[in-house]
């Protein structure tokens, strides 16, 4: 499993493990479009990925995660429905996470006597959600891993100056030690999240360890992440100058 609660044992053994391969934003391929959806759709979100690199990925996009992001887009919607959705959403981008974490090749007997070559996570990775939002991904990331740490962050914006402000923020000791999935569901100016990994490198934490899990997110916001941290990877399912930012209220029900 790669999310066991245990310390790295090697984290200073100069070995790297180059992330796996998803649809990053510079691609040249065009994202997939419906056959009822206006065709400029794919053009748009091409033009709105052009020199954000490759640390910022996106799931392959096909027909089920368009539908999910129309239904969760959708005013209509009712609540049950848009956290049906947002949750299946979020468990398609928190497996892709853990497919960027790293592994190594392993052996097993099957029951049958028969030797397996597989794969195993390393372990020594945790997850941590900027709340109030991030705390929707969070069971996302238990189903998936189910005696993983998570820490949490809230930060909220200052009544005066606006800026991003650090309130909470609790983590396991070992964080630096780990791979952080920082969780996050929608990007939209980037300054939270900013604020989040500035905090997550005060204490120990290199950007190249951090993948943040976000679900929809601006060009803008993807942008100012990475000129801030260009070590770190963005994951998401779109990039859209319109973000729904009314996905908090609405997951838990305070709209």
């Amino acid at each position: 499993m790669p999310c066991h609660n245990q310390q790295l044992n090697n984290v200073n053994s100069g070995q790297e493990h180059p992330m796996k391969q998803v649809r990053s934003s510079s691609s040249s391929s065009v994202p997939a479009v419906l056959s009822n959806s206006d065709p400029t759709d794919a053009t748009k979100q091409t033009d709105s990925q052009d020199n954000l690199g490759p640390q910022l990925k996106l799931l392959p996009l096909n027909d089920q995660i368009r539908e999910l992001q129309t239904i969760i887009r959708d005013k209509t919607t009712s609540r049950g429905d848009f956290v049906f959705c947002a949750d299946r959403l979020i468990r398609l981008v928190v497996e892709e996470g853990l497919n960027q974490l790293p592994y190594s090749e392993c052996t097993v007997t099957t029951p049958t006597g028969y030797k397996y070559e597989g794969v195993k996570f390393e372990r020594g990775n945790c997850g941590v959600s900027i709340m109030r939002s991030g705390e929707a991904m969070e069971q996302g990331l238990r189903d998936c891993c189910r005696s993983i740490r998570i820490g949490k962050i809230l930060i909220q914006s200052d009544e005066e100056t606006q800026k991003a402000k650090v309130y909470y923020a609790k983590f396991p000791p070992d964080v630096y030690r780990r791979k952080v999935l920082l969780m996050y569901p929608i990007l939209s100016t980037g300054n939270t999240v900013i604020e989040a990994v500035r905090v997550l490198i005060e204490h120990g934490v290199q950007p190249r360890h951090i993948i943040l899990l976000s679900l929809f997110s601006t060009p803008h916001g993807a942008k100012s992440i990475i000129q801030e941290f260009p070590d770190i990877t963005i994951l998401t399912t779109e990039v859209h100058p319109v973000a729904p930012t009314h996905f908090g209220q609405r997951y838990f029900g305070t709209d």
